[in-house]
């Protein structure tokens, strides 16, 4: 890999569009190399893999889309950001298959080639009806032995999926395949990473979750170094494995997770703050929480906020962190940051949301935007346009 720009990677989730108010829209183009679309989902009896909500993805009618157009149409999040794709040519666009709440398909399908043949077949089959750059797989996480070498014939079956389909259809074009890791190493160490990483573009590390509602003390959830368990940690791990560092893209969480009944990092917690959607979670842009302090460790490079009348500990990323890291991916030659997920960001208005505590957007600037500045120049190698392989009539025209 040549020594391009930096890799700034946001995951799309497309629940975003509803109660979060996050459209394709918003999505920051001009601080972004690729989005990660989450998440398709995979039948764990058949191994195809399938939308998760075709509303959301390719069917919803947004401003400037007719109805009234005759054939097979794409519309819906989809069409919303291949129509970005054209304007932001740097911009590739990827498919996550999986997640937390789907990854449990994974386990039957990886160990049995024809439903990994299957898998393979219906994945290429999304990338070219709805205009995508490449595929994500998001398996959390493989269990045993088995399943961690079926992971890796996985990954070999879509490497030569894709090759094979740009050949097919004569694109002088690497479609892209990545994955999320793990950072913790109880999952990181049952993986075959040598054999898997002939196979990936790069590596979207999940640096984050760290601490939370699972542990006994409240802690860090993103710390670079120190503490159990620390990005630079589990990255020195798969660099001693042959990951190249420019294939290493380090994540950083849109969001804080909450700690109540505390003294702060390392002291015993009881229960977790009401979050923005959900318990103990809380958007980035909704914090400091009015009424908090910041504090920052610059040898940890960690952040947190705390509430001395509710004894709230918050694990975030600040501004300041955000530069540390930046800065950090940059000095140690990785390729670049990756964020879950954008809608948690600062700097975008959000028409129609509803506002209370744990929504209320704070002042700040994007953490996207201040990572990226910090890391350096970024990548703009070209994304591909063509599909005229898709089933819908407007994508095989490019979108008239």
């Amino acid at each position: 890999m040549s020594s391009a720009g930096k890799y700034s990677v946001g995951y799309f989730v497309n629940w975003g569009i509803y109660g979060r108010k996050f459209p394709p829209s918003l999505i920051p183009v001009d601080d972004l190399t690729h989005i990660l679309y989450a998440f398709a989902n995979v039948k764990s009896d058949s191994g195809e893999v399938v939308l998760s909500d075709t509303w959301a993805d390719t069917d919803i009618h947004y401003p400037g889309d007719s109805w009234n157009d005759s054939g097979k149409n794409l519309y819906g999040n989809f069409k919303a950001i291949y129509k970005l794709k054209q304007q932001h040519r740097h911009l590739k666009v990827i498919l996550s298959i999986g997640g937390w709440t789907y990854s449990p398909n994974f386990h039957p399908v990886v160990v049995n080639p024809a439903l990994r043949s299957k898998f393979v077949a219906s994945a290429i089959r999304l990338l070219e009806d709805h205009g995508l750059d490449g595929l994500d797989i998001d398996y959390e996480y493989p269990q045993n032995d088995e399943q961690a070498r079926g992971y890796v014939a996985l990954l070999q079956e879509l490497r030569a999926g894709l090759d094979a389909h740009a050949s097919r259809k004569g694109a002088d074009y690497r479609f892209l395949l990545t994955i999320a890791a793990p950072c913790g190493p109880d999952n990181y160490q049952k993986l075959h990473v040598r054999e898997m990483d002939q196979s990936l573009d790069f590596w979207n590390m999940m640096a984050y979750d760290f601490a939370g509602s699972w542990d006994k003390v409240a802690g860090h959830q993103a710390n670079v170094f120190g503490g159990q368990i620390s990005a630079s940690q589990a990255i020195n791990w798969y660099i001693g494995q042959g990951v190249p560092r420019d294939k290493i893209v380090v994540g950083v969480p849109l969001y804080g997770r909450s700690f109540m009944n505390t003294e702060g990092p390392g002291a015993p917690f009881n229960g977790l703050g009401p979050g923005s959607w959900e318990q103990g979670v809380y958007d980035y842009r909704a914090l400091p929480l009015p009424g908090s302090y910041v504090f920052q460790d610059d040898k940890a490079i960690a952040s947190w906020t705390y509430d001395y009348n509710k004894k709230e500990m918050i694990s975030f990323d600040s501004e300041q962190v955000g530069l540390w890291k930046g800065d950090w991916i940059r000095r140690e030659g990785l390729r670049g940051s990756m964020f879950w997920e954008l809608s948690g960001d600062k700097g975008s208005p959000r028409d129609g949301m509803e506002s209370g505590p744990g929504k209320d957007p704070q002042p700040g600037r994007s953490l996207v935007a201040v990572v990226k500045d910090a890391m350096g120049e970024l990548d703009r190698s070209p994304n591909w346009l063509q599909y005229e392989g898709s089933q819908y009539d407007n994508l095989r025209g490019g979108m008239p």
